[in-house]
């Protein structure tokens, strides 16, 4: 593939990560319908084809099929300088049945799992690890410093906060906690962002801005809305994931979403782009996000959606995409 993605510094880590990380959430993947969506094999592929594109960032989870996504991107990087690539993973959902203390964000879920993580990997680290989600029965301080010992421990080097709803009070007061006890502190975040997803822009994407905390969005297509294969009083598509879903058809297919879908279409148009680069090249360009991540079915989808590193927008194109959908927040 004749792409060289660059690289971009993740938050304030002295880290360089590629500019569009690949998402791994679909390995080993059941539908409803008991499909599997990805292969160790296409897995494989997909991997080699990012690899191809200078692509070196990586991320999964530790409940991405069940443990298999981990699995197999480990068994890939054992042909590979794994020192070479950046792996992200994430923790919080539970891993055995009839087990309470098997999930959550306790020490001993953590540490547990954190190791279960390294087994499935291959590996003797985590570049980044993220918490999955916020575990209210677990205080802050108790977080916090199970989370530095697995840095001491060489087992992490850097700590995410992932699917925080829109506001950082509870990355700003654990990184307070951090911060008071020398400790570890979050340095990036993972939220959902894109064109039609916008409620991170109230105070989330500012407080990060301020606190030097980098942006690693997930959906940055809005779970396929951006590709513009949906269309206005159209049935779902065929091959679509989310036609099962009518909480999706309600939240995505919208006029006020396809207003948008316009706007990233003529867009689209007017220099030679798919809506998917569009979306993408957006994000590229913001200033506040680090790296956004893109999966992808087929490595054909995949080969277009990393080809979004080669759109240029121009300001004003920048500046109708950050414009097309009306800010919710403007008269707060």
């Amino acid at each position: 593939m004749d792409l060289d993605l660059d690289t971009v510094p993740m938050g304030r880590t002295g880290l360089e990560v590629s500019e569009i990380a690949f998402g791994t959430w679909r390995f080993g993947r059941e539908t409803a319908a008991g499909n599997l969506e990805i292969s160790r094999e296409r897995g494989h592929d997909l991997l080699d084809t990012y690899e191809a594109a200078g692509g070196r960032f990586i991320d999964t989870a530790d409940v991405y099929g069940g443990g298999v996504s981990e699995e197999w991107i480990g068994e890939w990087l054992e042909e590979r300088n794994r020192d070479e690539f950046v792996i992200a993973s994430k923790i919080y959902w539970p891993t055995r049945e009839d087990d309470a203390n098997a999930g959550g964000l306790n020490r001993k879920h953590i540490r547990n799992q954190v190791d279960a993580m390294l087994d499935r990997l291959g590996t003797d680290y985590l570049d980044l690890l993220y918490i999955h989600r916020w575990d209210s029965s677990t205080p802050a301080r108790e977080l916090m410093r199970t989370l530095d010992g697995l840095v001491d421990d060489g087992k992490v080097h850097y700590l995410g906060a992932s699917t925080f709803r829109p506001n950082g009070w509870r990355i700003a007061r654990a990184n307070e906690i951090a911060r008071q006890h020398g400790w570890e502190p979050f340095t990036v975040t993972q939220p959902r962002y894109n064109l039609v997803n916008r409620e991170i822009e109230a105070e989330y994407m500012e407080f990060c801005r301020e606190q030097d905390v980098g942006i690693i969005p997930w959906s940055p297509l809005g779970q396929g809305f951006l590709t513009g294969k949906y269309e206005r009083d159209a049935d779902m598509p065929d091959d679509s994931t989310a036609s099962d879903s009518d909480r999706w058809e309600e939240s995505y297919l919208t006029e006020e979403n396809f207003d948008v879908l316009d706007v990233v279409r003529d867009v689209g148009n007017a220099i030679g782009a798919s809506e998917a680069q569009v979306a993408l090249a957006y994000q590229l360009h913001h200033p506040d996000v680090t790296a956004p991540i893109a999966g992808a079915r087929t490595t054909d989808q995949l080969e277009e959606n990393l080809r979004a590193a080669t759109v240029s927008l121009s300001d004003e194109q920048f500046e109708r995409l950050d414009a097309s959908k009306p800010d919710p927040y403007d008269d707060i």
